[in-house]
């Protein structure tokens, strides 16, 4: 597939995931909207799953980019915890319709179907990967294996559910600013972390 076609089927796949979401879509849906017949898309992709696995896989290459690139820009191993989680956070907040392909999972309810065993699969690896850096930057600072792959999942937690209230709007409720609320949790971590270094106590 050229990357002109490519990207045209990409782009006409998230308008149509984002309006009527993994159940609601269609193949056919997808073709009309780049401008192909359904013939054309299923020579490239065998269903619907398939074409959302590939527009999420893109989108998670994106977050796992922009997280190494906040990474990169620091080298203490506290500024790379911070520059990672604060990086996995700054790519949802801009891109919301990102994080709404990535929680796919919950658009049908509490009992999702998914997009097959291999393919979750896959992209569950490209999520961790992309938060890695933060689970590295804790070992870094004394963390073990365990704890560090641990704060990886709270600070994913922490995120997500601030992402929700920022997205929905439900933070003005509460006065709070979202990204402020996350740097504080971050280095919170950081200096709970801290605290085990030698000569530190604790």
């Amino acid at each position: 597939m050229s990357e002109h076609k490519r990207g045209l089927i990409m782009q006409a796949a998230r308008d149509v995931f984002e309006a009527e979401g993994l159940e609601g879509a269609s193949l056919r849906a997808v073709a009309t909207r780049a401008g192909y017949t359904p013939g054309a898309l299923y020579s490239y992709f065998d269903s619907k799953e398939a074409i959302y696995a590939e527009v999420l896989r893109t989108s998670l290459a994106a977050l796992g980019q922009a997280v190494d690139e906040a990474v990169a820009r620091v080298e203490a191993p506290a500024d790379r915890l911070a520059a990672a989680a604060m990086g996995f956070f700054g790519f949802y907040a801009a891109n919301p319709r990102d994080l709404d392909l990535g929680f796919y999972l919950f658009r049908g309810g509490m009992k999702p179907l998914g997009l097959g065993r291999e393919r979750d699969e896959e992209l569950n690896r490209a999520l961790n990967a992309a938060l890695r850096p933060v689970a590295d930057a804790a070992e870094a600072l004394g963390a073990s294996k365990a704890a560090a792959d641990l704060l990886l999942v709270d600070v994913f937690a922490h995120a997500t559910g601030l992402l929700l209230l920022l997205h929905t709007g439900r933070i003005r409720m509460f006065g709070a600013s979202a990204p402020a609320l996350m740097e504080a949790y971050v280095q919170l971590r950081i200096d709970t972390l801290r605290q085990g270094e030698p000569g530190r106590g604790g």
